[in-house]
């Protein structure tokens, strides 16, 4: 008999041996992916290692299109649907570069909800006929003075912002891609990126975000800044169950999948047992930008499921919240 790699044996020995066995711990997952995958990634695919793949730098259509197919069959090969995600946010900031929205979102801003909501609409048929998923957009922060987000985001008035969003996220959706507000609580302010700098904010403009729930975004991201003024203790907002469970939850009423902003960020790299402290937030979805983390992240998390009823019950109130969204965008193996 052919033996297994030594990765995917141990993956099989720690879901083997959690009592979590009915909320597998790798569908909480989500890998990054740069081109075609080889066969060690399908591999950890079909061993039930992730829920989800986001889908990252320059892609030909035709190349995209078959490595989405390739992906959904490697899901369903591990019995359930597999996530497919990615950023596309308009402009310069989209995988999909064949596809719209051809302007940024500031430039959308500038030209109003009309164009914006024609431009998703346009990028949510692109997205499905390209098996795609979950679109991480739009950015629905505020820009605040010299804040490092630019054009990405619809502008500085948060009414504005809201109301953009909100022509974006709804335009998507209804074209059958699950629509991601960005980053909550807000990234606006922040003068420096979070995916290469640990970052403090000060300020936060709730009101955009607070208008996307309240017309129904499917998923939310959560930043992996520090938000003093909303958890006192500096805990990364993805790690903060004051921010997360407490404010967007709770509070603003969301009831859909959160997703982190990525986990192998500084703020959040260093951080022990980190996938569990996510989930105890109130967290769904484990972004990490690399196979190689989120395999790490995979063995940790199932660890930690075998060993904590805590961590179990947390990973089942997550997976939960997947299917539900995976039911909703209709997908089924």
């Amino acid at each position: 008999m052919r033996r297994l790699p030594r990765w995917l044996a141990l993956s099989a020995a720690l879901v083997a041996a959690s009592p979590a066995a009915a909320a597998p711990p790798g569908a909480a997952i989500v890998s990054a992916l740069a081109g075609p995958p080889k066969p060690s990634f399908l591999a950890r695919i079909r061993a039930g290692e992730l829920g989800g793949v986001i889908l990252v730098g320059s892609w030909r259509p035709a190349e995209f299109v078959q490595t989405t197919r390739t992906l959904h069959a490697a899901g369903c090969a591990a019995g359930r649907p597999l996530l497919v995600l990615v950023d596309q946010e308009g402009g310069f900031a989209r995988r999909l570069t064949w596809a719209a929205p051809w302007h940024s979102e500031g430039q959308l801003g500038r030209l109003g909800v009309g164009e914006t909501r024609s431009e998703a609409t346009r990028a949510a048929r692109a997205l499905r006929a390209a098996g795609v998923d979950v679109d991480l957009a739009p950015v629905t922060d505020t820009l605040g003075p010299g804040g490092f987000l630019g054009d990405r985001s619809f502008g500085s008035d948060p009414t504005r912002v809201g109301a953009l969003a909100v022509a974006y996220l709804q335009a998507l959706q209804a074209g059958g891609i699950a629509a991601t507000a960005k980053h909550f609580p807000g990234l606006g302010a922040a003068r420096k990126d979070t995916d290469q700098h640990v970052v403090s904010v000060q300020t936060t403009e709730l009101e955009p975000f607070v208008r996307a729930v309240r017309a129904g975004v499917d998923l939310v991201m959560v930043s992996s800044a520090r938000y003093p003024h909303l958890d006192s203790s500096g805990t990364p907002a993805v790690f903060s169950r004051p921010i997360v469970t407490k404010l967007l939850r709770d509070r603003i009423g969301f009831h859909g999948v959160v997703v982190t902003d990525a986990l192998d960020a500084p703020a959040a790299a260093d951080t022990p047992d980190a996938p569990a402290r996510a989930l105890a937030a109130g967290v769904d979805l484990l972004l990490y930008t690399s196979g190689s983390t989120a395999h790490v992240a995979y063995l940790e998390l199932a660890r930690d499921a075998a060993g904590s009823a805590t961590v179990r019950a947390n990973l089942a109130r997550a997976v939960g919240d997947i299917h539900a969204l995976e039911r909703k965008l209709g997908r089924r193996c």
